[in-house]
């Protein structure tokens, strides 16, 4: 995990310098800096990160406005950084892509430990384990394909097909469905959910998952407004049910 590949964006050099010794000194060497959205835009395009750690009020472009761009090159998680502490900031930065919310000011140890729980979340994660960090080598794994008709799930090769097509798939939102797939028909409380797929480690509240499960609508539902697949339980929480074909071309 310490060869991953870290990028710290922020506007105020000295916070950069502390996150980056105090990552170091925990064994993280591989670490770039930016100080505007547009270098952190360019850092993306021109390399593979495991993890963004991203602040919110940069000069010029937000780290909100150029969250989306970023996305476009990676599925790495993205930790945001902000003196905003408002439910809305948070749901926003969760909705356009971000995996996790810390306020400033914070303690650079916190930081360390929600970097080192994502890390080991996405670098874990199927589409991250189909091959070596380092050499490129392809470990073989026992396939595992959850189909639901509309859509399919491939555990090994960490792919979404939805109607055939390949759809991008951040780690989180990736797990959180493979999750629901291996539990069809099942309900799930949001807490459960919570539990389950981002572990005791993770520092959030019920609406993390929210978002998630709304991310997933986006990708796999026809009408995200009307899902057919991770239905509401009213009272109780979420689950993921199997559609028949013909229900789906029904008028």
């Amino acid at each position: 995990m310490n060869e991953a590949s870290i990028l710290l964006v922020d506007d105020e050099l000295s916070l950069l310098e502390i996150m980056e010794t105090v990552l170091r000194k925990e064994g993280y060497l591989n670490i770039d800096t930016a100080m505007t959205g547009e270098e952190a835009i360019s850092a993306c395009e021109a390399k593979k990160y495991d993890l963004i750690v991203l602040d919110v009020m940069l000069p010029g472009r937000s780290g909100i406005e150029i969250c989306p761009f970023i996305r476009q090159t990676t599925d790495a998680p993205i930790l945001f950084l902000t003196a905003r502490t408002s439910d809305f900031d948070k749901l926003t930065g969760f909705a356009i892509g971000g995996d996790d919310y810390i306020t400033k000011p914070f303690n650079p140890l916190e930081v360390v430990a929600r970097i080192r729980a994502q890390l080991r979340r996405y670098l874990s994660s199927p589409a991250q384990l189909g091959t070596d960090k380092i050499t490129g080598t392809v470990h073989s794994k026992s396939a595992n394909v959850y189909d639901y008709g509309r859509f399919k799930l491939d555990e090994t090769a960490g792919e979404l097909l939805v109607e055939g097509e390949p759809v991008s798939c951040p780690a989180l939102v990736f797990q959180l469905l493979l999750f629901l797939c291996k539990h069809p028909n099942q309900i799930f409380s949001k807490s459960e959910l919570y539990e389950k797929v981002w572990g005791e480690e993770a520092l959030s509240d019920d609406n993390t998952v929210m978002v998630h499960i709304h991310r997933i609508r986006e990708r796999i539902e026809a009408d995200p407004s009307d899902p057919k697949f991770i239905v509401n339980v009213r009272g109780l929480g979420y689950k993921l049910v199997k559609v028949e074909r013909q229900e789906l071309s029904a008028p």
